[in-house]
């Protein structure tokens, strides 16, 4: 039996823990879209923004959790989609937080270049072909921020280890929190609208995305925390791992 994921949206915005020093946001918007909080001994990173180009809804998160805007030490990019960068820069000058990114994305999330589209043919699943078409004819713009510094495959910042996983973008990357047995997928894979490897639609070269998949497994990570939908635990983790074996996108 096909195993659905779970809706991947709090209406509430607030941030929900999901384990010790790991929270997640999520907006209904471009795809059940999730940024994800980290909790390092008192240093707050965040992994992406959500897409809202105000930054309000992980500022009030950081607050309900007792602290302060100017906590936010880092925020770290996966890729420069729209709805992964949208809050990036009123939050970069709310927290004055340093902003990473591998190189061949800093220019997208910067302005100076468009992000590269895929197809106009209509790929699965098709609820999210708006996205797919915006991507394409380059109207799914955001407020252009510079990156602070780049990263690269072994690099860390904060607790993550730094991954780079292309295919869905050329500096696509993934993290790993070693001591938290979590890792960071962004799009390479999703839950919803079902448990995927990623959208082939908004995804440049899935061949290449899947080899990134086949490194990152190795890690055998408890949780899998993921750009669109809830992050997988158990069994979940499971059918994602069955899905890269077969090569299977969903």
């Amino acid at each position: 039996m096909l195993l659905q994921s779970t809706d991947g949206y709090d209406p509430s915005g607030n941030a929900r823990k999901v384990v010790e020093g790991i929270y997640t946001l999520s907006q209904r918007k471009a795809g059940r879209i999730h940024a994800h909080l980290l909790d390092d001994n008192g240093a707050l990173t965040l992994v992406d923004a959500l897409y809202d180009s105000d930054g309000a809804q992980i500022v009030r998160a950081i607050g309900q959790l007792g602290r302060k805007i100017s906590d936010l030490k880092n925020i770290i990019l996966t890729h420069a989609h729209r709805s992964h960068i949208g809050g990036l820069a009123a939050l970069r000058k709310l927290s004055g937080a340093r902003v990473w990114a591998h190189e061949a994305e800093s220019d997208i999330i910067a302005g100076r270049r468009k992000s590269p589209g895929t197809t106009f043919v209509p790929q699965w699943p098709l609820r999210v072909y708006h996205i797919q078409f915006a991507l394409n004819i380059g109207v799914d713009g955001h407020e252009p921020c510079e990156v602070d510094g780049f990263l690269k495959e072994g690099d860390s910042v904060g607790p993550l280890q730094i991954i780079h996983a292309p295919g869905h973008s050329a500096g696509h990357l993934a993290m790993y929190w070693k001591e938290r047995s979590a890792l960071f997928a962004g799009d390479a894979l999703a839950t919803w609208p079902e448990l995927s490897l990623g959208w082939p639609g908004l995804t440049r070269d899935q061949e290449q995305s899947l080899q990134s998949l086949r490194k990152i497994d190795d890690l055998r990570a408890d949780v899998i925390a993921v750009g669109h939908g809830e992050p997988a635990t158990g069994e979940q983790i499971e059918h994602l791992r069955a899905l890269i074996r077969s090569g299977r996108v969903h």
